[in-house]
């Protein structure tokens, strides 16, 4: 490292040690076929949010902005507002293009109703009409005298009454006159009864004809005064059809609903509110808008509930009715990413299967169609608006785990078809220079971006170990970023109390050991228990038949190694191994095959010229929770073999290491942790120089030890033994050689093989001896 400090260095660009992720989010975004998006797999905390988020601006640059889209009233289908795309920025301008239009016509139209001109000619079709009228009923009366009779207004209507002498007939004397008169008068009268009615007929034609040239005046004038302002806009937005077929839609509806435009202001909450809805009519709603875009849109939907995604139709209540229209139409994250990238969390928008679905259902079609949520999941609904759909251009990116990818490619048939592009973030990358470099940028970047103090030189090299230990080995650097970041944090915190210019080595180690401590009260409590011999281990002396094993306990956060005690007793029978465990129903299926596989050790190590008679009890003492893993098969082998032999193990040595048939010892995980744990166990019980761990040799690569472990270590005061046999581990823990097999077929006497190999021969003999006996 050639820097002194993070605060020499410059800030992070691109994504550390993932090139086959990139080359597979760069092949899914550069191919543009249907059905290429991108599940982004990794665990939480490996930075795969930040780092597409900053891959995806980067490549976002080089695009051009979308186009924004708006919804404006369908005026022939009012249920179904238009979708109108335009160019980027002209969404607004056109909004406010109408609305100025809008506000000129409000003016304008009053005015010219209130012209001479059209007051004139208005008065010219009034006066015409009232003519025609007054001729008709002139004629009808001048008719009705002649014939004997009058026409008069009566409640019921037009009368026509006779008359003798100018004077009205009334019923009593028309009922006294002679039958022959009373005739014809009533026949006289009904015929002209009837032309009245033609007449009163004509007279409503004229009203309404006088009306309908009312309107088509009012229309005339109407559209004459609009006409120029829709000109302006259609010459402005000529290339868009959609535009243009808008407009002229309004201004036929403009024309058509003149009236409402010369209403006087009115009072009363109810007067208002109907005008509300109908000026609305009018108005652009804007969903997606671009002016300020530079580039494609990169959207992270952080909660991608059904309304965020897809959007939504939002209402409004008056007077105890719920109302909408297209100004309420929301957009959700497809309409705000349409032309680039949306980013979502797998699992979020799985704990949302209507926002699942409706996702896949856009994608599939090709465009997003705003619908409420329960016509989705078929349950009926009250009449709503269904805007018509948008066109989709997009990549979505889906980050999630590795399981969650599994699951739905098992059970969710659309998704392989939609997701075709897997890019799998790694957990560790190289210890290399590189990469080395690149971490430091990474802590420069977290640094300059949340105003941390800078790390020293030391403080770096820390962090790098401790990233080493999260990988699990010592050629490895984790990429859990989100573990990083927080120690980097914390120690932060400590640099600050202390006035330091620079974080240091000091206040990263006081960061990772209060995190510990915060944490490890349940460690403390089984020390406590093994302290005070409440659970039994033993760090002195020998014993047969028993070994000490080592396990880790994962609880959140905390992981942590603790020993277990393993014994084996053997005897007489033709059981062979049987687990306690899982007589018990407390193993798991991989510590089972574990126990299953000594069997075959044993067979192929002493069986070659007699049967494997043996009845063995294999158990993890004081164990009264589930047992799982095969870690602790080579303890449990050396148990077995301490057993046989009765050659007792040293208690101050742990083992931990899984075996395979042929006795080859092979490497197991979190052998920091079990190190560790043994090593506070003899801390407690008192240090002599002897206590150890037996471990794998593929394990060495992995070790990452505290600074007390190291020490104890190079002091001579703990020991770790690296092993690739069984041989090896028995030799150290009973401190008898193992002994190879002679050319004869039998073991060097003495060693643990030969003694092994002398009881398995006894127990065959004793065996037969009892069948013969029977």
């Amino acid at each position: 490292m050639k820097c002194r400090s993070t605060e020499e260095v410059k800030p992070l660009e691109g994504i550390i040690g993932q090139s086959k992720a990139e080359k597979a989010i760069r092949f899914g975004l550069e191919i543009e076929k249907r059905g290429y998006n991108i599940y982004l797999s990794g665990l939480p905390g490996t930075g795969r949010t930040t780092a597409i988020k900053e891959y995806l601006e980067r490549e976002a640059k080089n695009k051009p902005a979308p186009y924004d889209w708006c919804y404006v009233y369908n005026f022939k289908d009012p249920y179904r507002p238009k979708a109108i795309k335009l160019p980027p920025g002209r969404g607004i301008e056109f909004k406010r293009d109408m609305e100025v239009l809008m506000e000129n016509i409000k003016i304008n139209i009053p005015k010219a109703f209130q012209s001479e001109e059209y007051a004139k000619r208005r008065e010219e079709i009034i006066k015409a009409a009232e003519e025609q009228q007054r001729r008709i009923l002139e004629e009808l009366e001048l008719k009705a005298r002649r014939q004997g009779f009058i026409i008069r207004s009566g409640p019921t209507g037009i009368m026509v009454t006779p008359i003798i002498n100018g004077k009205p007939l009334s019923e009593e004397v028309l009922m006294k006159m002679r039958e022959e008169d009373r005739k014809k008068i009533l026949e006289a009268q009904s015929k002209m009864i009837e032309e009245v009615r033609e007449g009163m007929r004509q007279i409503r034609m004229i009203e309404l004809k006088t009306h309908e040239e009312i309107n088509r005046l009012a229309n005339e004038i109407t559209a004459y005064t609009i006409e120029h302002l829709f000109t302006l806009l259609r010459e402005k937005y000529g290339e868009n059809e959609d535009v243009k077929t808008y407009l002229e839609e309004v201004k036929n509806d403009i024309i058509k609903n003149y009236n409402k435009f010369l209403e006087e202001e009115r009072e009363g909450g109810a007067e208002e509110e109907e005008e509300i809805p109908f000026m609305r009519k009018y108005e652009v709603n804007v969903i997606v808008d671009n002016s300020q875009t530079k580039g494609a849109p990169v959207v992270i939907e952080y909660n991608p509930t059904y309304t965020n995604v897809i959007g939504k139709i939002e209402k409004e209540s008056r007077h105890g009715i719920l109302y909408t229209d297209h100004t309420m139409i929301r957009p959700g994250a497809l309409h705000k990413a349409n032309g680039g990238y949306l980013v979502i969390n797998a699992e979020d928008i799985l704990r949302n299967p209507l926002a699942w679905e409706a996702l896949k259902l856009s994608l599939r079609q090709g465009n997003v169609s705003i619908e409420e949520p329960s016509e989705l999941a078929g349950l009926t609904t009250v009449k709503t608006l269904r805007p018509t759909p948008i066109p989709l251009n997009l990549k979505v990116i889906l980050i999630g785990t590795p399981l969650t990818y599994e699951l739905l490619i098992k059970f969710d048939p659309d998704f392989k078809e939609l997701f075709k592009v897997k890019a799998e973030f790694d957990t560790e990358i190289d210890l290399n220079q590189e990469n080395i470099e690149k971490y430091i940028s990474f802590i420069c970047t977290l640094c300059k971006k949340e105003d941390l103090k800078h790390l020293d030189i030391s403080a770096v090299k820390r962090v790098l170990e401790y990233s080493s230990r999260l990988a699990g080995n010592q050629k490895k650097l984790s990429t859990i970023f989100a573990e990083i970041s927080d120690v980097i944090r914390e120690a932060d915190l400590y640099a600050r109390k202390e006035n330091s210019n620079y974080i240091t080595e000091t206040h990263v180690k006081r960061a990772l050991e209060e995190k510990f401590y915060r944490i490890n009260l349940i460690e403390e409590k089984i020390l406590e228990l093994i302290k005070s011999v409440t659970i039994l281990i033993d760090v002195y002396g020998k014993v047969v038949g028993q070994v000490n094993g080592l396990a880790v306990i994962q609880l959140g956060e905390l992981t942590f190694g603790k020993p277990v005690r393993i014994t084996a007793t053997v005897g007489l029978g033709r059981e062979g191994i049987i687990n306690i465990e899982r007589e018990a129903e407390l193993s798991g299926p991989i510590h089972t095959k574990g126990v299953m596989i000594l069997n075959g050790y044993l067979t192929e190590k002493y069986a070659y010229d007699k049967p494997l008679t043996l009845a063995a009890r294999i158990v993890f003492e004081q164990s009264y929770e589930g047992v799982e893993g095969d870690s602790a098969s080579s303890a449990e082998l050396y148990a077995l073999l301490s057993a046989l032999s009765g050659m007792p193990i040293k208690q101050s040595i742990a083992v931990t290491g899984s075996v395979n048939q042929k006795g080859e010892i092979q490497a197991v995980g979190g052998i920091n942790e079990k190190i560790e744990g043994f090593y506070k166990v003899c801390k407690i019980k008192g240090l002599n120089g002897e206590q150890g761990v037996i471990i794998p040799e593929g394990n060495v690569e992995d070790l990452n030890l505290s600074d007390e472990v190291i020490e104890a270590v190079e002091k001579g005061v703990f020991h770790i033994y690296p092993v690739k046999t069984v041989d090896e581990g028995i030799e150290i823990l009973t401190g008898v050689k193992a002994g190879e097999r002679m050319s004869d077929g039998k073991f060097e006497e003495g060693t643990i093989n030969y003694l092994v190999d002398k009881k398995l021969r006894e127990y065959a003999e004793k065996l037969r001896e009892y069948r013969e006996e029977k």
